[in-house]
């Protein structure tokens, strides 16, 4: 079967953006705030991407990037990653991934290449798995990950850790009703990032 990851860049005291996300000066949509350095070494190396364009990363974070990006199959994300990202243009967050996007309200701006799952992450876990075939589902935003988290859906969880303490911002991870246990399977360093790939413990 198929695996469900999470893979996202954070800053060292756990914020995926600055402290305010309308701010459209951090780039990517809206989502980053005063915090775009959190994604500088997607730009900052000298190794192009072979998944995404106009990507140029170091050769560590290449490998571990393109790896990450061959497994997906299907991305499950949730409704403020989605407004923040401006819909992605009507496309999505990786090339040839099909989009799957959690909420409860309606989202009639969306597009042929994205479905809207209002019935839970559960369902839209579901709904990826199929469309990934024998691939994996990848999933994106706090919210989504901690709700799968909750469910016991998630098999690995990625941390692309930048060494810079934010201070403030939008957190990775929400509440959760217990603790969740991890095991490091990977740790690798790279120039302005360290790769840390944890299995999760069930």
């Amino acid at each position: 079967m198929s695996k469900v990851f999470s893979a996202h860049a954070v800053s060292v005291d756990g914020y995926i953006s600055g402290r305010d996300p309308s701010d459209p000066s951090g780039g990517f949509g809206r989502g980053l705030g005063d915090a775009p350095m959190l994604f500088d070494w997607y730009r900052d190396g000298d190794t192009p991407s072979r998944a995404f364009d106009n990507f140029r990363l170091s050769e560590p974070s290449a490998r571990i990037f393109d790896a990450l990006a061959g497994r997906v199959g299907a991305v499950v994300a949730g409704r403020t990653t989605y407004e923040h990202s401006s819909h992605w243009g009507g496309d999505g967050p990786h090339p040839t991934a099909r989009l799957f996007v959690l909420s409860h309200r309606p989202a009639p701006e969306m597009t042929e290449r994205q479905t809207l799952i209002t019935t839970g992450i559960a369902d839209a876990i579901a709904a990826a798995r199929e469309a990934a075939g024998d691939k994996d589902v990848g999933l994106m935003g706090g919210g989504v990950v901690t709700e799968a988290l909750r469910a016991g859906l998630v098999d690995e969880l990625i941390l692309h850790q930048v060494p810079i303490l934010l201070g403030g911002g939008r957190p990775f991870f929400q509440e959760l009703p217990e603790h969740v246990e991890l095991r490091l399977i990977e740790a690798v360093p790279a120039p302005g990032v360290t790769h840390l790939r944890y299995e999760v413990v069930r």
